[in-house]
């Protein structure tokens, strides 16, 4: 079986390093795409957030929502999650792979962000989407974020700062370009382009658009 990073080695505290970024163009990326989800918030939502991590995104949303959960399939990371969303009561974390979800529940929101349609690896990502759509009540929402072309220079000083704090190997520069960035490593994070984020949208059979936002994000959107 082919290693997972993610589960592997960029997980709880090296994970946790990535997002403390001295980079301010990326602390604005990062708060923007929380923004462009909590907008759409009306305060009683229950939430499912795929690939949530240690909980970064969810600590920011807890407040906003009736409830929050998340999956990821690192334990280290649930690990870590649990004790950082302990203040926050409206939070569960399962260890759990967005590929096989086993939750007797409906939600009024389904969140990939980050990147996570590329990050969540070892499945068909039409598949996923249609998966988690199963999980929505009718009148849900589900977001899928991924990097906007335009944010390209700044994504690459992104990595470079991460493989120098040795959370990733060196990137290979030669290998990096269109919209993928390659370390040494092995580690490949790649990108979904708006096309692909149509496709995946009219193959939902919903209601759906795609949005950029703040010039790094663009998400597709679909309800159902």
């Amino acid at each position: 079986m082919k290693e997972n990073y993610y589960a592997e080695k960029l997980n709880a505290k090296k994970l946790y390093d990535v997002y403390e970024t001295d980079i301010p163009r990326i602390r604005q990326y990062l708060d923007a795409e929380i923004d462009f989800v909590r907008k759409d918030m009306k305060g009683s939502e229950h939430v499912l957030e795929l690939g949530a991590g240690y909980g970064r995104i969810m600590k920011e949303l807890a407040q906003y929502v009736g409830s929050i959960t998340g999956i990821d399939i690192s334990d280290g990371n649930i690990e870590l999650g649990k004790e950082y969303l302990k203040d926050c009561p409206n939070t569960e974390l399962y260890v759990m792979d967005a590929h096989k979800i086993d939750i007797d529940k409906e939600f009024d929101v389904v969140l990939c962000l980050q990147n996570g349609l590329s990050a969540i690896k070892g499945g068909n990502p039409a598949v996923l989407v249609a998966n988690t759509l199963k999980l929505l009540k009718k009148g849900g929402r589900a977001y899928y974020s991924t990097y906007s072309p335009n944010f390209w220079d700044y994504r690459v000083a992104w990595f470079k700062e991460q493989a120098d704090k040795g959370l990733l190997g060196e990137l290979d520069m030669e290998k990096t370009k269109d919209g993928e960035i390659i370390c040494k490593d092995g580690f490949r994070a790649t990108t979904y382009t708006v096309s692909e984020l149509e496709d995946l949208g009219r193959a939902s059979g919903y209601s759906w658009h795609v949005a950029e936002t703040d010039g790094s994000s663009i998400f597709l959107v679909i309800q159902k």
